[in-house]
């Protein structure tokens, strides 16, 4: 099986921005297992941002344009240490690849793109793709990394997205404010009462929230691949998560009426 996995900055960082070492290690550890058991991985990270956040010793998320890209261009750098050196432990390879919304745009370049990733996956590989904060303004940027992940997803045929964050997956409401509020453990078609259900971003640090996590389910149903949204605090979940079981939500990988 071909999984794409897309972890949030609350994943991998403290409030802070400082790296949570207990967690990345434990995240680390089973997704080289998944490998080991022969299946293809591809890892979508958030956190550069943060991570630069942290090391620079700033008070909060940059609010200025250069100051976001001065974070991630230290954070960046940090965060692909940490994964190589983790990865390593588990006699794991990885690459790491950039990518700008106009890198996808535009044919040529995403075709190499492609060309890329199959040849890395052949070669036993674990591409680690984020976006390419340094240079991406609002002009050419995707946005978010549950878009670039869907996006990763259908250009490499996945077999399932798997999306991590703060959040156990979609509600019938805000968990926070409604007791009465259920997981919904499978969706069939983002219809516009799904819609209705999507809350606001989380973490202070992170980019994003339910609306960008429903744009990737759209866009991954589309090409027939299932997306999971889970909690990332047990990494162990992944287990569950690639044998089928209800973890989170699941969205069928299916055209149905009601995908637009």
């Amino acid at each position: 099986m071909t999984v794409v996995i897309k972890l949030g900055t609350s994943n991998i960082t403290h409030r802070t921005g400082h790296l949570n070492i207990r967690h990345i290690e434990q995240m680390v550890k089973v997704i080289s297992d998944l490998k080991n058991a022969g299946h293809q991985v591809v890892l979508v990270s958030s956190g550069a941002i943060a991570m630069g956040v942290g090391k620079l010793g700033l008070a909060s998320r940059p609010a200025d344009m250069p100051t976001k890209q001065a974070a991630a261009a230290v954070g960046q750098c940090e965060l692909m240490y940490i994964y190589d050196k983790l990865f390593s432990e588990y006699n794991h390879v990885v690459a790491q690849i950039l990518l700008t919304g106009s890198d996808i745009e535009n044919d040529g370049r995403r075709k190499n793109f492609e060309n890329t990733m199959d040849r890395l996956l052949a070669m036993g590989t674990l591409p680690i793709i984020n976006e390419n904060d340094t240079v991406a303004t609002e002009e050419i940027a995707v946005g978010d990394n549950d878009s670039l992940g869907a996006i990763v997803a259908c250009a490499i045929h996945a077999d399932l997205l798997v999306l991590l964050s703060d959040i156990d997956g979609l509600y019938t409401a805000d968990p926070h404010k409604d007791p009465t509020a259920r997981l919904i453990p499978r969706v069939e078609a983002v219809t516009a009462e799904i819609e209705a259900l999507a809350g606001e971003r989380g973490s202070g640090l992170a980019v994003g929230g339910m609306t960008t996590k429903l744009k990737a389910a759209r866009m991954t149903a589309r090409q027939g691949i299932d997306m999971v949204i889970a909690n990332g605090a047990k990494p162990e979940l992944l287990y569950d998560i690639m044998e089928g079981r209800d973890v989170g939500t699941r969205f069928l990988g299916k055209k149905q009426e009601g995908w637009v």
